[in-house]
């Protein structure tokens, strides 16, 4: 293991394609501090952080055979977790669509009246019931509203015609908003 840790980054990955992919633990121990480090100052929270650079690690193992070995491995992981930080805090940012969208088809005028807390409370609300969803609507709930993805997107993830995406997104919307109004998550001030 001694020998291993002498060798260059490049070298070492020449190893694990070639040889022993368990030596890639020897890159996740090189660089996992530096890249926890920098992700959590993108973050600022150490669990979301070391999230990041576990899929960091992964996304790169998977890609390993692709990485070009001229360029530098160091610049190459940390790209990887840059994007991972800003796919995380892209996430973060991604309640607001869908709360709106589920509210227009529960609330009518008296949504208006939801004050600002009350909306992010109920956002949470929101992705905590996505869960309870049937797995067919569930799916589709969370690629479009979630990770935003197009219909196209989709269609090609779920293998199902866009047409049947469609029908379902709408189904798991409206039995979104029914599951929330039964459960008395939302209330309306008539």
């Amino acid at each position: 293991m001694n020998s291993l840790k002498s060798l260059t980054d490049e070298e070492l990955v020449a190893v694990v394609v070639d040889k022993d992919q368990s030596t890639y633990a020897v890159l996740v121990h090189r660089y996992e501090k530096a890249l926890t480090r920098y992700v959590c100052s993108m973050l600022g929270d150490p669990a979301d952080a070391a999230d990041a650079v576990q899929e960091t690690f992964i996304k790169a193992f998977i890609n390993l055979r692709g990485f070009d070995q001229k360029k530098k491995l160091s610049s190459w992981l940390y790209r990887i977790a840059h994007n991972e930080a800003i796919d995380h805090i892209r996430k973060q940012k991604r309640v607001t669509p869908m709360e709106e969208d589920v509210l227009a088809l529960v609330a009518d005028e008296s949504e208006s009246s939801l004050s600002v807390l009350e909306r992010k409370e109920l956002a949470g609300k929101i992705r905590d019931h996505i869960s309870k969803l049937p797995l067919k609507f569930r799916g589709v709930i969370a690629l479009y509203f979630l990770e935003e993805k197009s219909y196209e997107e989709i269609s090609y993830v779920l293998q199902m015609p866009m047409g049947t995406v469609a029908t379902q997104l709408n189904r798991g919307k409206k039995l979104l908003a029914a599951t929330l109004q039964q459960e008395g998550e939302i209330i309306n001030a008539k």
